[in-house]
């Protein structure tokens, strides 16, 4: 080899050399991160630390609070009316069913109940984490603040007071007082069943004319769901309105951004199939509903004669 490369060299040729075995299995990392779906699995990964992290170590902020003040004289319901066992499954273990018997039982597409499942479970997961942060960096008084707190009976009522003041001695009881905004049931319903609704929408094309009102109803069902779930956090008085609403705004928002990520809008005639697989440049490849060039023309209005004479496929006439 080192005969060779100094013939190259005495005859004016550059050397010869091998591809560095580093920069070939680079190359295929390359490939595969920009080819699959290792981004999305990474920071799904990534947020699955964070939000264990934040349940095990973080503590909310403490909002002063007045013994005499009625929005927070709420008794302490012991049994919720939806258990965060029966929030999980409803908003997230019903979904998932749901998903899975649609893509893989019913019509089977591995790829569409890929992208469907990842996105339900980041939808839910994300927005828990977005929740919790907000949560605890605002540390609103719950409507039952008192009845958690069990406050020393000389603390005077007329007065703003802190935490310091409460005997309850149950860590959870007592801290999860401050976490009243938003309300997590809210959010994470209608991220579980407002994706949910969204894939149905999307899989019986229901922004297309002459859907039925059965059609209608099947998308709008979870939606009642979610705002049901949310309706007993009233009802249990563990929020108001504002957190509420909140809650139900953010988890609908986050489902709608994570199903827009995997699928087209639902005026898209190919609203029921997923984008393709991603390519290097990080854009769904040319066999997907959404980016095909016929769909493209008709959202610049050319028809299929074309402007000007023009055809859409056969070119100048």
């Amino acid at each position: 080899m080192a005969t060779a490369q100094r013939e190259d060299v005495r005859h004016g040729r550059k050397a010869r050399m091998s591809p560095s075995n580093d920069t070939g299995l680079l190359e295929t990392l390359q490939r595969f991160w920009h080819k699959s779906y290792a981004g999305d699995y990474t920071a799904f990964i990534l947020l699955v630390v964070l939000e264990v992290l934040l349940k095990v170590f973080d503590e909310p902020f403490h909002q002063l609070f007045r013994l005499d003040d009625p929005r927070i004289q709420y008794p302490h319901a012991e049994v919720e009316r939806v258990p965060v066992f029966w929030l999980f499954f409803y908003a997230g273990g019903l979904p998932l069913i749901i998903v899975v018997v649609w893509t893989l039982i019913w019509r089977r597409d591995v790829h569409k109940a890929h992208v469907s499942i990842l996105g339900l479970a980041t939808s839910v997961l994300l927005t828990s984490f977005l929740t919790d942060v907000i949560k605890d960096a605002v540390g609103r008084p719950r409507p039952d603040l008192i009845a958690r707190c069990s406050p020393d009976i000389s603390t005077p009522k007329n007065e703003l007071v802190g935490v310091e003041v409460c005997t309850e001695t149950i860590h959870h009881v007592l801290h999860d007082g401050w976490r009243s905004f938003p309300s997590g049931h809210s959010s994470f319903s209608f991220a579980g069943l407002g994706y949910l609704s969204l894939f149905f929408a999307s899989q019986t094309h229901l922004m297309h004319p002459r859907t039925s009102l059965l059609t209608v109803l099947l998308c709008i069902a979870p939606l009642l769901g979610a705002a049901l779930i949310a309706i007993s956090r009233l009802e249990d008085y563990r929020h108001d309105k504002e957190d509420v609403t909140v809650g139900a705004i953010l988890g609908l928002l986050v489902a709608y951004f994570t199903w827009r990520r995997y699928y087209p809008g639902l005026l898209d005639k190919h609203s029921d199939e997923p984008y393709s697989m991603p390519t290097k440049s990080g854009i769904a490849g040319p066999n997907d509903g959404f980016q095909r060039v016929r769909d493209e023309e008709e959202a610049y209005g050319i028809d299929e004669d074309g402007p000007a004479g023009y055809g859409a496929r056969d070119g100048p006439r």
